[in-house]
């Protein structure tokens, strides 16, 4: 199967606008990213696009041995790149796709001219002086919630990743995608996602980078936001008024008019 089909491709917007490729988080799809996608629509070209195991992906692509690291899905995108001979493209990833963005971009540069870093995250795990919002016993019982109950944790974890406790719409709208994800793919994807330390990598972005965060988030602190910001070369870093990790769906706005702004900067 192509990639086109393999990940849902999805192109959109102004053919003659800057290239906007969006890539989605863990237990997510391309259409939480549907309210900021008009707002880039009208002066850029969007290309949307599901992870391997997530949407409407051709979910028999999917093998534990090559989603066990983000390199794998990292290739994909490289991939989705090749395919539509996307040139000069600014790379959006949010939460996990942040990291996935990162090892993109640094293994073929050329493709892109910028990157933007939505609520990132290198390492959830504390380690030394580096906080990253959670200590190993805090993940392992993360992990081990999810493997044991996966509805269960979606139910209980959803709004407290969205935020936003006085809009609970919201959360259900995340639960209810978290459980539409395929639970043994979504088990995958969550070990590989909150055990996985990229920290080094951001040292070696080479392009343009803009560093998004939220004033609170109980996934990504602003401290994790702070050290991205302080590790990728000359990025520039915006702190968004808003609650919750998923900034695109809580506030999509602000977050297009950051990334917009970003896009046409010089």
């Amino acid at each position: 199967m192509d990639v086109i089909a393999r990940n849902n491709v999805v192109v959109t917007g102004n053919e003659t606008g800057p290239t906007v490729l969006l890539a989605h988080g863990f237990g997510c799809d391309q259409n939480l990213w549907r309210l900021v996608v008009p707002l880039l629509a009208e002066r850029h070209r969007v290309v949307l696009f599901d992870h391997v195991g997530a949407g409407r992906s051709d979910l028999s692509a999917w093998t534990a041995e090559r989603y066990t690291s983000l390199e794998g899905y990292a290739d994909d995108v490289l991939r989705i790149c090749r395919e539509l001979d996307l040139r000069d493209v600014v790379l959006v990833g949010h939460s996990v796709s942040a990291m996935i963005a990162v090892l993109a971009v640094n293994r073929e540069p050329q493709w892109f001219a910028k990157l933007v870093l939505l609520t990132p995250s290198p390492c959830y795990v504390d380690d030394g002086d580096y906080r990253g919002g959670f200590s190993r016993a805090d993940i392992d019982e993360l992990l081990y919630s999810l493997e044991s109950n996966y509805l269960g944790w979606s139910a209980a974890m959803a709004p407290v990743i969205m935020g936003n406790p006085g809009r609970p719409e919201l959360g259900e709208e995340l639960t209810n995608s978290f459980c539409r994800t395929d639970p043994v793919i979504a088990r995958a994807f969550a070990r590989t996602t909150f055990l996985s330390d990229n920290r080094a990598d951001l040292t070696e972005v080479s392009v343009p980078t803009l560093v998004v965060q939220c004033a609170r988030d109980a996934i990504a602190p602003r401290e994790v936001g702070q050290f991205v910001h302080e590790q990728v070369r000359g990025s520039r870093l915006v702190t968004l008024d808003a609650v919750g990790h998923c900034p695109q769906l809580s506030d999509p706005g602000p977050t297009a008019e950051a990334i917009t702004a970003f896009v046409g900067a010089h």
